[in-house]
């Protein structure tokens, strides 16, 4: 593929963005040595290559979901400057609105 100009001029459209002729010049530098690389990888030989998917073979170190309380309701409420049996009361913050 040959970068030129007008590659970087719609990549840059594609994108949005706005260069001037020294980033075009710097970008189309750039494009070239990536598409080089991407040539060079294309010549290597990965037949009976399995594709990589986990970086290593442990499992994930996951721990079960357990619902677990660890200071019960009227703990909670024992510190609270104002609450009834169930809530903590607090002051009102959210004006209402009228509809």
């Amino acid at each position: 593929m040959i970068v030129d100009n007008a590659l970087v001029d719609k990549l840059a459209n594609l994108s949005k963005l706005e260069f001037d002729a020294e980033s075009k010049e710097a970008i189309k530098q750039d494009l070239s040595k990536i598409l080089n690389f991407m040539e060079k990888l294309n010549e290597l030989n990965t037949d009976g290559v399995e594709p990589l998917i986990y970086i290593n073979e442990e499992p994930n170190a996951s721990r079960a979901d357990e619902v677990n309380y660890p200071i019960t309701k009227a703990e909670a409420l024992m510190n609270a400057p104002l609450h009834n049996e169930d809530f903590i009361k607090v002051p009102k913050f959210v004006k209402g609105t009228k509809y």
